[in-house]
C-alpha cells in the first residue's frame, strides 16, 4: 500500500504540516526533528508530490547510475560508457543520465534508490559488488522492486543477478573464472608460493575472485597454505602496498603475488620495491579488471581484462529498452587473460 503524508508524520511522531515544512524546505525545522522525518520518509518509500498520485506509475527523463566511487576507474569507465550510449538518442527518446556516488555506504545506496523512485526514473543502472549483507540485499531488492512496478526499467551491471523478478537486466561478470586463470598462469610458470591481497571481506566480488583463486590451488594440490597466504584491505593502493609488506612478512620466500585489482598491484609492486625486489625477478605480480594504467606501468602489469566499456555501453542501451534482454534476463561478462611482463617463472626453477 502507497504511504501517505499521514503515515509519514505518524512514524516521526510529528504533524503532517511539519512533514510538508522539511519535504518542501520552505520553513526552518530543528535539526533532531528533520533527520527523524526523512527517516521515516525513507523507512516507508513515501513519494513525494502526492497531488501527482494520478501519475504514479509514469516515468520522467531521468536514468539513476549507481557507483560506490566515481574516482575509481572501474567505476568511471563503465558509468561514462553508459551515459554515452544513454546520450546518443534524441527526440522522445532522450534522457537525463545523473551519477549517484554511494561512497561505498549501504545507506546512501537505499537512500539513493528512494530519490530516483520519488523522481519516477525511466531506468537504475547499479555497477559494481553488492554488499554482503542479507538484510541490505533484502531492502535493496524492496527498493528495486518498487521502482519496477512503477514502470522503471532496472540493470545491473558487475553486480550477480538478485532473487525475484524486479531486474530488467543483470550483466554479472565471471569474477571467479577471471581469478582461477590469473593464478592458473602463475601456477603454470612454476610458481608454489603464492600471496593473495584480497579486497573488503564483506563485497561479492572479494568472494568470488577469491573463490576462482582458491579452485586453481586446490586443483594444483596447493589451496592448504591459502589462508596464511591471503590479506584483505580495501581496492586502493595504499592496501595493496601495506598487505604485500604483511604476506612478505609472514613468509620471505613468496615468489607471486595475485591482488584484488590494478591498482592494488601497483600499491604491492612499490612495497616490493622499497624491500629491495624486483618485480618479476623476484616475485611475480599479477592484477585484476586492466585499468588503462596498467599496460603502461613498468613493468606492464599482468592482469584480466573485464570489458568495463563494453558491459557499461550495453547497460544504457539495456536502461532505455534500445537492446532486448538476455535470455533469462542473465548475461555473464567473460574476463580475458592479459598476459605482460610482470609474471615470470620463478628464479628458484
Amino acid at each position: 500500500m502507497t504511504a501517505t503524508l499521514a503515515d509519514v508524520a505518524a512514524r516521526a511522531q510529528v504533524s503532517p504540516a511539519t512533514v510538508s515544512r522539511v519535504l518542501n524546505g520552505n520553513y526552518p525545522v530543528a535539526a533532531a526533528t528533520r533527520e527523524r522525518v526523512l527517516r521515516a520518509v525513507d523507512e516507508l518509500d513515501y513519494v513525494l508530490n502526492g497531488p501527482a498520485s494520478s501519475l504514479a506509475a509514469a516515468t520522467s527523463d531521468l536514468v539513476g547510475i549507481l557507483v560506490n566511487d566515481i574516482a575509481d576507474p572501474f567505476f568511471g569507465i563503465m558509468a561514462g560508457a553508459a551515459q554515452a550510449a544513454i546520450g546518443e538518442e534524441r527526440g522522445a527518446r532522450e534522457k537525463l543520465s545523473v551519477i549517484c556516488n554511494t561512497g561505498g555506504s549501504p545507506e546512501r545506496e537505499l537512500t539513493y534508490l528512494t530519490l530516483l523512485q520519488r523522481q519516477r526514473a525511466a531506468a537504475v543502472i547499479v555497477t559494481g559488488g553488492a554488499l554482503e549483507d542479507p538484510a541490505h540485499q533484502a531492502a535493496v531488492g524492496a527498493k528495486l522492486a518498487r521502482l519496477a512496478d512503477a514502470g522503471t526499467r532496472i540493470v545491473l551491471c558487475g553486480r550477480p543477478p538478485l532473487p525475484g523478478d524486479s531486474v530488467t537486466a543483470t550483466l554479472a561478470f565471471d569474477n571467479r573464472g577471471g581469478g582461477r586463470r590469473l593464478t592458473e598462469h602463475l601456477i603454470g610458470l612454476g610458481h608454489r608460493r603464492i600471496g593473495y591481497v584480497a579486497g573488503p571481506t564483506e563485497r561479492t566480488t572479494t568472494r568470488h575472485r577469491l573463490e576462482g583463486h582458491r579452485a586453481a590451488l586446490e586443483a594444483a594440490g596447493l589451496a592448504r597454505t591459502l589462508d596464511a597466504r591471503v590479506v584483505h584491505g580495501s581496492y586502493d593502493r595504499r592496501s595493496g602496498y601495506d598487505a604485500a609488506l604483511e604476506l612478505l612478512r609472514r613468509e620471505p620466500e613468496l615468489t607471486a603475488l595475485v591482488a584484488a585489482n590494478d591498482t592494488v598491484a601497483l600499491g604491492a609492486c612499490a612495497a616490493l620495491r622499497d624491500r629491495g625486489l624486483s618485480v618479476p625477478g623476484d616475485v611475480s605480480v599479477a592484477g585484476f579488471v586492466d585499468l588503462p594504467f596498467s599496460a603502461d606501468a613498468v613493468p606492464a602489469l599482468t592482469t584480466v581484462r573485464l570489458p568495463l566499456y563494453e558491459a557499461g555501453a550495453r547497460a544504457g542501451r539495456l536502461a532505455l529498452g534500445l537492446e532486448p534482454a538476455p535470455p533469462g534476463g542473465i548475461a555473464t561478462v567473460h574476463g580475458e587473460l592479459m598476459v605482460r611482463a610482470s609474471t615470470a617463472p620463478p628464479r628458484t626453477l
